[in-house]
């Protein structure tokens, strides 16, 4: 039987709002089913309570763009680069250059 993820991550967040796990969980299952809208508030909830190293950023970036925000998308990628690079994601950093190009 197939779990339905944004359900089950949707209680936990219910539960246990500041548990950022519950948040990034939530945030990826409402990607996954397209629900962009809803997802950038789940990633934003999850950025305030944890200390990403770079990649949540990336997949709010997605998400913005997604619903046309490229300038917020843009300024999502960009943290993104400094965070990558103060965690050492070079490749992630270069990843979100190559992206910010893309939305021009």
């Amino acid at each position: 039987m197939a779990v339905d993820r944004i359900a089950y991550f949707s209680g936990l967040v219910a539960e246990t709002p500041d548990e950022p796990r519950a948040r990034y969980g939530l945030a990826v299952a409402l990607r996954n089913a397209e629900r962009h809208a809803e997802a950038i508030d789940q990633y934003r909830a999850y950025l305030d309570l944890a200390d990403d190293e770079g990649a949540a950023w990336g997949h709010l970036a997605e998400c913005l763009t997604a619903t046309g925000d490229t300038n917020a998308a843009a300024d999502a990628y960009l943290t993104g680069i400094d965070t990558a690079l103060r965690n050492g994601h070079n490749g992630l950093a270069a990843d979100y250059e190559v992206a910010i190009e893309a939305l021009s």
